[in-house]
């Protein structure tokens, strides 16, 4: 008889639990979408602001060389400064990645991202009146300080909203970030229009844009709750935490939601930050980081930037003309937004993993295909179509999983304790192939002409391949719960609650700090 009573007691467990999946509250909400409005927007809206002014910006470089040196900026020169200008902004991303951790340990993750609007509206500013100062390297400068408040928003977001959400919308919320980085790059592509700010009078006003989302976060966030497990298990803040989970939730009862924290407390071994080093050295975490590391390079190296290098000249050979290329490209930003949003939705109902496979496999397919249009283009009329339709077709696919889910990723595979530096490391992954794929792909496209997609091609399949044999599905598991998915590959022991209090009892009593934090979170329960 006891059998039965268990089971029927996991079936009530569980139906307690679907019943207390309360809708998103409208706190919760403003977080996510106020937090990466000031945040990951910014950085889709630097992705393709730049493209609309730049023949105004190369203008305004020459006309400031002729003023300050008496003659035309040589041809080499305008080539190079306007390489820095565009390329800086990835360097500006790297020293963001570098230095996110640090902050985030001083300020919390809140107070990070409002730090950040501060390097947004200084850049705002420098780009706003460079042409006004006569300076370009006041542009340079502000795409540097875009970079890394770039930088931060990409580590610093995906961590906040991965912590303040219930699990059976952790990817929902999380979604947000890629959401609105493709509305930051339609957005980008709609001011850019010449009826707009794409002008030669107006340009610089496609840069003060940048301070307006920044003002509103910064008008919102501070009236938000801090993360609670920042404040539960760094800053040993109880009374905090639980009013956070209260605002995020909607529900005064959080005992439920502090006992999963707690739990994940006594599960490490450290309950202090660590180091980048120390992650890179501790074999409990070793898949973990190397999947992060394989799934950030895949979403940078699978080739969706080299994608916009053949997207004007495939419609030009479609037959459209110069004057209307930017309306027809407006198509691009909108399938990004398109998918990212539908992506979001069934993100909890089909998961991460499946998502992530389909998304680069279909990549794969579609670059194979484009691939071979691009080579019967000119004999066939019609085969730029269909060379545009793939084009649609990659980026409705990256996003539709590679494109957000390697930053949800990044805050699930890691408990609290790891999160900042595998943060930091995701970051550095990332901007480096950024870099990589900007300096050495037209290098590869002068040398395999049509046939350069093949490489991306190689590269989806691969990184399908590691996700499909190490992956596991993280939907609707608690953090530790994720963390001993990998303990059998980490070759690590899997714990049990009853090791998990053997873990808290065996801490040193000459360790005064933690020993009594730890009896605090235990006296609680």
């Amino acid at each position: 008889m006891d059998k039965p009573k268990d089971g029927q007691a996991d079936h009530k467990k569980n139906n307690s639990e679907k019943s207390s999946e309360k809708p998103i509250t409208a706190c919760l909400f403003s977080a996510a979408f106020f937090g990466a409005l000031g945040s990951s927007f910014l950085y889709g809206y630097n992705l393709s602001v730049v493209n609309a002014p730049a023949v105004y910006i190369k203008a305004f470089y020459n006309k400031t060389w002729i003023e300050r040196y008496g003659e035309p900026i040589p041809g080499e020169t305008s080539t190079l400064l306007w390489s820095i200008t565009v390329s800086i902004f990835a360097i500006g991303g790297l020293l963001g990645a570098f230095s996110v951790s640090l902050i985030i340990k001083v300020l919390g993750r809140k107070g990070t991202l409002l730090l950040n609007n501060s390097f947004a509206v200084i850049a705002a500013l420098l780009l706003s009146f460079g042409e006004m100062s006569k300076s370009f390297e006041m542009l340079i400068i502000g795409r540097i300080i875009m970079g890394v408040n770039s930088g931060i928003a990409l580590s610093a977001l995906p961590m906040y909203l991965g912590e303040i959400s219930p699990r059976h919308i952790r990817g929902f919320i999380g979604q947000f970030n890629s959401i609105l980085i493709c509305l930051g790059v339609f957005i980008g592509q709609v001011l850019g229009l010449p009826e707009l700010l794409g002008q030669e009078s107006r340009w610089n006003y496609l840069f003060s844009f940048l301070a307006f989302p920044a003002v509103l976060q910064l008008c919102v966030l501070p009236f938000l709750p801090e993360s609670p497990r920042f404040l539960l298990m760094e800053r040993r803040d109880e009374a905090g935490a639980e009013r956070a989970f209260q605002r995020f939730l909607g529900k005064k009862d959080v005992s439920q939601e502090l006992e999963e924290v707690h739990a994940e407390a006594r599960a490490q071994d450290n309950l202090h930050t660590v180091s980048v080093l120390q992650l890179l050295r501790n074999p409990a975490v070793r898949w973990q980081l190397i999947t992060i590391i394989i799934t950030m390079a895949c979403y940078q190296l699978c080739g969706l930037n080299a994608i916009w290098y053949y997207t004007n000249g495939i419609l030009q050979e479609a037959g459209f003309a110069e004057n209307i290329l930017p309306y027809v490209t407006l198509s691009t930003g909108a399938i990004e937004t398109l998918a990212a949003i539908i992506s979001g939705l069934v993100i909890e109902r089909i998961g991460r993993k499946p998502l992530l496979i389909f998304g680069f496999s279909s990549m794969a397919v579609f670059f194979s295909l484009l691939t071979v249009f691009l080579n019967f283009q000119e004999s066939v009329s019609w085969m730029p179509y269909l060379s545009y339709v793939c084009i649609l077709a990659v980026i409705a696919a990256f996003c539709s999983g590679p494109g957000g889910i390697p930053f949800v990723l990044t805050g699930e595979l890691f408990e609290q304790s790891y999160r900042p530096a595998a943060f930091m490391i995701a970051g550095t992954v990332n901007w480096l192939s950024n870099f990589a794929v900007g300096l050495l792909f037209p290098f590869i496209q002068e040398t395999l002409q049509s046939f350069a997609f093949l490489v991306f091609v190689a590269v989806c399949i691969l990184g399908s391949i590691y996700l499909c044999v190490v992956l596991p599905e993280t939907k609707n598991k608690t953090f530790m719960d994720i963390s001993q998915s990998f303990a059998k590959i980490n070759k690590m022991p899997v714990s049990s609650p009853g090791q998990e209090m053997e873990l808290v009892l065996s801490i040193s009593p000459d360790m005064n700090g933690k020993s009594q934090d730890v009896t605090k979170m235990e006296s609680s329960f």
